[in-house]
C-alpha cells in the first residue's frame, strides 16, 4: 500500500487524530500538507518530524470556515507539491453542553468547521481529486454520529451529516475513477482526552468490547488503506473503528 509520491492534504493535523494521520502517511512516502488554523509551532513541528522520518511535508495555515483561506492553502499545496491525491477532512470542534441549555452559537459554530469546512475544502479540491490517479476524499466523522451522545447534539448532528455527504461525493467521483469514503473513529487516545476523569474513561473503555481506547495509529492505518490504490473498489462507505461499540 505504498503512497509514493501521492500528495496528501489533512485538515487540522497538527495534533491529535490528523497529526497521526500525516505523520502515517508521510512515513508511507505521501507528500503531505499540514493544515493548521493557529497552532503554528505544532504544525511545523508535525513538518519536522515529517522529514526527519525521511518524508516530506509542508504547514498551511487555513481556518476551514474561510473559503479564501481555504483557496490559498490549495495554491500552498500546488507550490510546493502539485495538485493533491488524497484529502483528509478532519478538522472538527466541539461545544458541548445539554441541548436545553446550547445556544444557536454552540450550534453553529459546530456546525460551520465541522461541515461548512469540510464542504469548503472539498469544493475547492474537488477538481484535484477528480483529475488525479484514482483521487481520494476520506471524512473523519465519529461513532458519536452513529450512536449520539449526551450533550452533544451538535457535535453528533454534525458528524452524522458526513455520512450522506460522502456518500452523495462517491456517486459523483466515480466517473472519474475516484473514492469517497468516511472513517468514525471511536474514542481515541489523544490530547483531547487528558482531561477527562479517570472514572469517566474507566466507564468508557467498560463499554468497549475490546477493553481499550483506540490509538492513533489504529484510525490512521485504516486511513492509509483508503489513501492508497489497494482501496480502488471501496467507495460511500463509512468505516467504523470503534473497538466493536456496536456490537
Amino acid at each position: 500500500m505504498s503512497m509514493d509520491g501521492r500528495t496528501c492534504i489533512i485538515t487540522g493535523s497538527a495534533r491529535g487524530i490528523g497529526r497521526g494521520i500525516a505523520e502515517y502517511l508521510g512515513a508511507e512516502g505521501a507528500n503531505v500538507v499540514i493544515n493548521y488554523r493557529s497552532s503554528e509551532d505544532a504544525a511545523q513541528n508535525a513538518v519536522d518530524a515529517i522529514e526527519d522520518a525521511g518524508g516530506s511535508a509542508v504547514a498551511a495555515q487555513a481556518d476551514v470556515t474561510d473559503r479564501e483561506e481555504v483557496v490559498h492553502m490549495r495554491e500552498v499545496c500546488h507550490e510546493a507539491f502539485g495538485p493533491a491525491d488524497v484529502l483528509v477532512n478532519n478538522a472538527g470542534i466541539t461545544a458541548d453542553v445539554q441541548f436545553t441549555e446550547m445556544t444557536r452559537e454552540d450550534w453553529d459554530r459546530v456546525m460551520d468547521v465541522n461541515l461548512g469546512g469540510m464542504f469548503n475544502c472539498t469544493q475547492e479540491f474537488f477538481d484535484d481529486i477528480w483529475n488525479a490517479h484514482e483521487g481520494r476524499l476520506i471524512n473523519i466523522s465519529s461513532v458519536v454520529g452513529k450512536q449520539g451522545n449526551f450533550g452533544q447534539a451538535n457535535y453528533a448532528a454534525a458528524k452524522s451529516g458526513m455520512f450522506g455527504f460522502t456518500r452523495t461525493i462517491a456517486l459523483e467521483l466515480a466517473k472519474g475513477g475516484s473514492t469517497a469514503n468516511c472513517v468514525a473513529p471511536g474514542f481515541t487516545r489523544t490530547d483531547m482526552l487528558e482531561s477527562v476523569p479517570d472514572q469517566v474513561l474507566e466507564r468508557i473503555v467498560s463499554g468497549i468490547p475490546l477493553e481499550r481506547l483506540a490509538e492513533v495509529e489504529d484510525i490512521a492505518a485504516v486511513v492509509r488503506f483508503l489513501a492508497s490504490e489497494d482501496s480502488s473498489y471501496v467507495t460511500g462507505e463509512v468505516i467504523d473503528v470503534n473497538g466493536g461499540m456496536d456490537l
